[in-house]
This record gives structure tokens, C-alpha cells and sequence, in this order.
């Protein structure tokens, strides 16, 4: 999938035998990394951009995008809580239609932005028709808190991208 924007450039292939990824923003290479760990999947990215506002945001879009253009049956629904140092997470989503309820805060420090990490997480689950809830239970460290987020995140998605052998709806569609 690529995302060609008059302020981003951004290149993600999912399950090939190649991992990459080069955003330009090494706190967002990190958690790409972490993300793309806990779902188990080999990721191909490449980024150009302007901002990095509009980085975040497009990466969520396009990952988004390059997951809804590979998915069929699936489990659907996915959720995780994993601590990290004084970290403690608790995130939850179901794969059907947007929504976000990020109940997260800390001071920024460091590079590590909180708008940045909910600009990301709002744009992949709009795109990818995702309701999200993501809970801070503890934690004080940005670092630990965001990383903590994407472990989360990639568990989850795990779980819910796995086949299922039926539509998981009661309404027969998602």
C-alpha cells in the first residue's frame, strides 16, 4: 500500500519475508517495531514526510488501509493488557466500525508526544473501520506509556486478525 500525499510518502507492506522500516522519526521506527512484533508480522516500511503530525497520522492511515485491503473472516474482536516498567495498559478493539476512547495522559518528554500517539491510533481506526479503547492504568513514564501502548496494540490485532471460520456478527456482516 502507498500513501502519496503533498505531505507524506509512505510505503507499508505487511507479510512478506522483509522487515523494514525507515520513517524518518526513530521514536516511530521503535514502535512500528514494537507493533509489528507482537502481531507476529513481517512489515515493509518506508516514509517521506513534512511534519511529523502528518507523519503519524498517515502511517495510521496507510496501515489501515494495507490491513482492511488483507483481511477476510476474522476473529474480529482482540484485547491485551501487558506492563512495561511502571507502565500498565489495558487495550481492547473489534474490528467493525471506527470509534476511539483513549483515556491516556502524560507530559511530553523527549520527543515522545501524546497528540502524536493519538493522531496515529484515531487515523488506524477510522481507516480500518476499528472501535479502540485504550486504558492507562498506571504509569508516569511517556516512553514506557506509548510503548506500552503499540505492545498492546499489536497483541491485540493479532488476536483479532486470526481466521475464523465464520462471520463474527450476528447480523451476518461486519
Amino acid at each position: 500500500m502507498i500513501r502519496n500525499t503533498s505531505e507524506t510518502r509512505i510505503e507499508v507492506r505487511m507479510g512478506n519475508n522483509i522487515n523494514y522500516i525507515n520513517t524518518g522519526d526513530k521514536i516511530l521506527d521503535h514502535m512500528m517495531k514494537t507493533l509489528f512484533f507482537y502481531m507476529n508480522k513481517n512489515v515493509y516500511i518506508n516514509a517521506e514526510y513534512d511534519l511529523r503530525h502528518h507523519l503519524w497520522e498517515d502511517l495510521g492511515i496507510t496501515i489501515g488501509l494495507e490491513i482492511k485491503n488483507n483481511i477476510k473472516n476474522i476473529k474480529r474482536f482482540g484485547s491485551s493488557m501487558m506492563p512495561m516498567d511502571d507502565s500498565l495498559i489495558l487495550l481492547s478493539l473489534d474490528i467493525s466500525r471506527p470509534y476511539i476512547n483513549f483515556s491516556v495522559n502524560y507530559n511530553n518528554s523527549e520527543g515522545f508526544e501524546l497528540n502524536l500517539l493519538y493522531e496515529f491510533l484515531w487515523a488506524l481506526s477510522r481507516t480500518l473501520s476499528m472501535t479502540l479503547h485504550v486504558i492507562k492504568l498506571n504509569g508516569n513514564d511517556p516512553h514506557h506509556i506509548t510503548e506500552d501502548v503499540f505492545k498492546n496494540l499489536g497483541n491485540a490485532l493479532k488476536i483479532a486478525l486470526e481466521n475464523s471460520d465464520r462471520i463474527e456478527s450476528t447480523k451476518g456482516i461486519l
